[in-house]
């Protein structure tokens, strides 16, 4: 057997202590990328949970506008189908002004019925939404038509609204027909 000296011994020692201590600092830095590498996973994680969130917050907003916009489009749409019906129906409650007026003048008995039928009528339009415009003073081209001009020497009257050729009619906010006016000049 070989002895070993004290020299020897003193050098494996700082081997084993240089070992040890590589060792030591593998297992430190091992952990510490460990540590990185969680840390850097679970930083992925909330990135995708965040990404995750953002997409499901737009595609929820994205319905609720669809939900909204076709509702909307199918209240139009039933107001456009009423719309039609109310513009082949107006030319009839012209009529029966007419006949109203006509009776009213000749003061025939036989109008009671007329009247009674033409009440009916206007109240139908109303229930579904239709009224008769209200034709101020003042010409409106958003809500009347000009069918012709009249000169007129009171300067008061320039631009306003003279006579009432044919009433114009509103379903809901929407102008169904427009009021055909004589406008002074």
């Amino acid at each position: 057997m070989e002895k070993t000296t004290n020299t020897e011994k003193s050098e494996e020692k700082p081997r084993e202590s240089q070992v040890e201590s590589a060792s030591t600092s593998a297992a430190e830095a091992a952990a510490v990328i460990e540590k990185q590498a969680g840390q850097d996973l679970f930083k992925k994680i909330q990135d995708e949970l965040a990404e995750a969130k953002d997409k499901y917050l737009r595609l929820y907003a994205e319905f609720e506008n669809y939900r909204r916009r076709t509702s909307r489009e199918k209240l139009e749409l039933i107001q456009g189908a009423n719309e039609s019906l109310i513009r082949a129906l107006l030319p009839v409650l012209d009529d029966f002004d007419r006949a109203e007026k006509a009776f009213r003048e000749a003061n025939h008995k036989e109008a009671e019925g007329l009247l009674l039928i033409h009440n009916k009528y206007k109240k139908v339009l109303e229930q579904h939404g239709v009224k008769a415009m209200e034709v101020g003073d003042v010409f409106n081209p958003d809500l009347h038509e000009a069918i012709s001009q009249l000169s007129v020497s009171d300067q008061g009257l320039k631009g306003k609204i003279i006579e009432v050729v044919e009433k114009g009619y509103m379903l809901g906010d929407k102008v169904v027909r427009f009021a055909k006016v004589v406008v002074g000049a």
